[in-house]
């Protein structure tokens, strides 16, 4: 039986990276609802709920000072897999972003690292930064919601704090809700969640190698 691949038509427009380079250069932060088209989103999430129980717990931390935290974060996660067409399809969309913003605000993004999240009931994220200025090559940070029908009482806002630390977004983690902001500019949380809760995390990195260490690592 022969079957037909999955084909998926790009989503991210001209019109769609010209308004993301704006509000980033102007706020540093941007919201899309239905960023990316309804069928890649369900087989996005139809990919994470089966592979659940492949998920690892999420600990806090870069290279040698990684470690576990059930303090801090206790959600699991699994690293997307490129030889999957779905997974790379999202990649292929991630990858037009970083070229769009390279031509458009010059920010020499260099390669992507992107995760699937899994927060089961009575999980949660405290406050952090995703990077600290001069001291990571993680420089721009997106999220991705896959969760369908999600109800204000279900929990799992994504909680958004400036510097001065005052709140300055709840984001509800409606499926095809992209979140795009600067990565060491914004400090957020994930509040309680209170059923299984989907997402995909990345990272937009610089190239930080020199004559004595190479980055990003093998």
């Amino acid at each position: 039986m022969c079957t037909t691949p999955l084909q998926y038509r790009p989503t991210l427009t001209e019109e769609t990276l010209d308004l993301v380079a704006k509000e980033l250069s102007q706020h540093g932060f941007i919201v899309l609802k239905s960023a990316l088209s309804a069928e890649l989103v369900r087989h996005l999430l139809t990919i994470a709920a089966a592979h659940v129980t492949q998920f690892q717990p999420a600990g806090i931390g870069r290279e040698k000072k990684h470690h576990l935290n059930n303090t801090i974060r206790t959600d699991k996660i699994r690293w997307m897999d490129p030889s999957n067409i779905t997974e790379s399809a999202y990649l292929g969309e991630m990858e037009t972003l970083r070229k769009a913003m390279n031509k458009r605000l010059f920010m020499g993004l260099f390669d992507y690292e992107a995760n699937f999240a899994h927060y089961p009931p009575g999980a949660f994220y405290k406050k952090h930064l995703d990077a600290f200025k001069g001291q990571t090559n993680r420089v721009l940070t997106t999220v991705f919601y896959l969760n369908e029908n999600w109800d204000e009482t279900d929990g799992g806002d994504l909680v958004v704090y400036n510097l001065d630390n005052q709140i300055i977004r709840h984001i509800k983690p409606d499926a095809g809700t992209l979140v795009i902001f600067l990565s060491d500019e914004f400090p957020h949380e994930v509040s309680k969640v209170f059923k299984d809760r989907y997402s995909i995390a990345g990272w937009f990195r610089i190239n930080n190698s020199s004559a004595y260490r190479v980055d990003p690592a093998s």
